[in-house]
């Protein structure tokens, strides 16, 4: 199972947007400064999560949301959940 993930800084106010087949790892090398694209905005918070059975999947919903280049349009698609 591959899973698309959004996650929030709440120290910078944006949020960072990937795939992963284990999630929970990747949130933990996240937070831990091991990734160079999220040092700054530590720590980062999980606030949105969707599941696919392959790969390809999920890099094409990663790519599909990156695509909006909108801070409102993610903040829509996280309050319709709730």
């Amino acid at each position: 199972m591959y899973h698309l993930y959004i996650l929030y800084s709440e120290k910078t106010g944006r949020f960072y947007i990937g795939s992963t087949g284990h999630l929970a790892d990747r949130i933990h090398r996240h937070n831990s400064g091991r990734s160079l694209a999220t040092k700054s905005g530590e720590p980062w918070s999980l606030v949105w999560t969707e599941e696919y059975p392959t790969r390809k999947e999920a890099c094409r919903r990663e790519m599909e949301i990156k695509s909006w280049k909108s801070h409102s349009r993610i903040l829509q698609l996280i309050s319709a959940s709730r």
